[in-house]
């Protein structure tokens, strides 16, 4: 059933964008991963505490970011690639961002187990056998 994984991922963030949490953790699986461009230097944000925690740092330094999807592709069947646009102001410098990215979400019986988000789109594309 493609539509409903590609419709978990736009509810998901949907729930991000509110920063609802509870509804966000919904959509995902209980070992759920968020992968950053960062995570080889600090780690991924596992688990409810990890996404939590996530969304703190956010709140953080961004407290106004908002995501949009730009474009979203089945894979294969449970593997869904966006290319998001991430609009934003930072907390302490009060300087406005534009960035474009790419995710991959892989889901696991309709929930989402790992989000792994890319600022090269092109590393996105290679990475699950595309390019464009």
């Amino acid at each position: 059933m493609s539509g409903g994984n590609e419709e978990t991922v736009r509810r998901a963030v949907a729930a991000a964008n509110q920063r609802d949490i509870d509804r966000y953790l919904t959509f995902c699986t209980e070992d759920i991963e968020l992968v950053m461009p960062w995570s080889e230097i600090q780690g991924s944000y596992r688990g409810a505490a990890g996404v939590r925690r996530f969304f703190s740092d956010i709140e953080d330094t961004q407290p106004d970011l908002h995501i949009e999807i730009e474009r979203l592709d089945l894979i294969v069947k449970d593997r869904v690639l966006t290319f998001m646009k991430a609009a934003m102001t930072g907390r302490t410098s009060g300087i406005a961002a534009d960035l474009e990215t790419a995710n991959v979400y892989d889901l696991v019986d309709g929930r989402i187990r790992r989000v792994r988000i890319y600022a090269d789109r092109q590393e996105a594309l290679a990475d699950v056998g595309l390019s464009e």
